[in-house]
């Protein structure tokens, strides 16, 4: 059985007054039928132009992408009608109730009578009691929601989230991520990208990390994970450290992270903090995460050429 998303060598370049820029360089990877799979990344490392080519929304200036075999460029409807892309911007018809944007976005696909799905994604997306008010009424988080319910309106078998759960309470985050869930074990593909590692962690079964337009990373997240051999010393404190453990550090406001990778470490690392001055609070040591692993990636990769 063929990939349910193929990215065979795909390449992306624009031609600027400064020269050719690079978005894409190279990518080669497949999606199998039924994964969860997470496209990770740093901002302007080439998700969001990989979407756009999937989505037919774009051309790769080299490559190919193939939905279950079929070329999405070559063969753009039936493709289109495999996918459900949900994208990062908010788009909405202000003139249209909840229930009568999904019919509509059902006749794009020429289906009728479709009622009973629709009111089954009214009620997975916590949308049934806004199913007859119109879409301009609606919060910034119920318009996401309903994004979600056009792009599984025609029961795509493979979906397609950019970034679904940015800026959005966690409310819907719990709903969207139920609901997916259920899909993808009742045989849905799912392909995430998304700048909030702990849910790619908790569920994804495969992660590709692009920079610069390049995969340098391609492997089940549990393997990643056990590239973090170290641990982690995590407290809080008001106080600058000292500059050696300050180049060693992730700095969240009072959050402040250091890497350790036993128990002699952990002391040193505390005395040293000690001596310092340094007051703390909620002192814990825990296991690194996908975050760890992925901020090393990226930081031990060389700068690549010009990306968008």
């Amino acid at each position: 059985m063929s990939a349910a998303v193929r990215f065979d060598h795909v390449s992306k370049r624009f031609d600027t007054p400064r020269g050719p820029v690079h978005a894409l360089q190279d990518v080669a990877f497949d999606i199998e039928a039924g994964e969860f799979f997470g496209l990770l990344g740093p901002n302007g490392a080439g998700k969001t132009t990989l979407i756009s080519i999937l989505a037919g929304l774009s051309r790769p200036s080299s490559g190919r992408v193939a939905v279950f075999g079929i070329d999405v460029h070559a063969d753009p409807m039936q493709a289109r009608r495999r996918l459900g892309i949900v994208p990062q911007e908010l788009a909405f018809d202000p003139f249209f109730t909840v229930r009568e944007a999904l019919r509509i976005q059902s006749g794009y696909f020429g289906i009728r009578g479709n009622d009973a799905w629709i009111d089954e994604l009214l009620a997975g997306l916590g949308l049934t009691d806004k199913a007859d008010s119109n879409m301009r009424q609606l919060s910034g988080g119920m318009k996401r929601r309903v994004m979600v319910a056009q792009a599984l309106v025609h029961r795509p078998p493979v979906i397609v989230l950019d970034e679904p759960t940015a800026g959005v309470d966690v409310e819907l985050r719990q709903t969207l991520w139920a609901f997916i869930s259920r899909l993808n074990r009742e045989g849905s593909t799912v392909l995430l990208t998304t700048h909030y590692l702990e849910e790619a962690e908790a569920l994804c079964g495969r992660i590709a990390m692009l920079r610069a337009g390049r995969v340098i990373a391609l492997e089940r997240t549990a393997d990643l994970l056990k590239r973090a051999s170290a641990n982690v010393l995590r407290f809080k404190t008001d106080q600058v450290l000292p500059a050696a453990l300050a180049a060693r550090a992730r700095v969240t406001g009072r959050i402040k992270q250091i890497k350790v990778h036993d128990a002699y470490e952990v002391e040193q690392t505390l005395a040293a903090l000690r001596q310092a001055g340094v007051v703390m609070e909620d002192i814990e040591v825990r296991k690194a995460d996908l975050e760890d692993v992925f901020l090393d990636l990226m930081a031990a990769q060389p700068t690549a050429e010009a990306h968008a």
